[in-house]
């Protein structure tokens, strides 16, 4: 099931908008905006905890200027949902709510307002 990415800091369930990498060579910490993918050595961070990330003294932070913002869905994400729910649909997937008629329920594709 497709969950959005929520900011690493413990206790925080905001969204995630930034990605915390670390170069410790340098002794940076770069705060930019959300990477395409979790990386095990970074770390993603709602917008409150990347404005507000501070670093041990002697240590530089490079942020991202500009407002962060969400991701939008990708293709990546609506084949992982259809791929769910087609999923679901089938005989013996998960259970799936009746309408009280005894008939799965269904989805449809609604064609974009903008497009019209």
């Amino acid at each position: 099931m497709l969950t959005a990415r929520r900011c690493s800091r413990t206790g925080c369930a905001n969204p995630a908008v930034a990605t915390l990498t670390y170069a410790y060579s340098d002794s940076t910490a770069v705060v930019g905006p959300l990477a395409t993918h979790a990386e095990p050595h970074s770390y993603d961070l709602c917008e409150q905890h990347a404005l507000r990330l501070t670093v041990p003294k002697g240590w530089e932070v490079v942020r991202h200027e500009g407002e962060f913002t969400p991701p939008e869905p990708s293709a990546d994400d609506l084949t992982a949902l259809a791929e769910a729910v087609r999923e679901a649909g089938r005989p013996g997937g998960q259970d799936v709510p009746t309408g009280g008629n005894g008939r799965r329920g269904h989805l449809r594709v609604l064609p974009d307002p903008l497009d019209e």
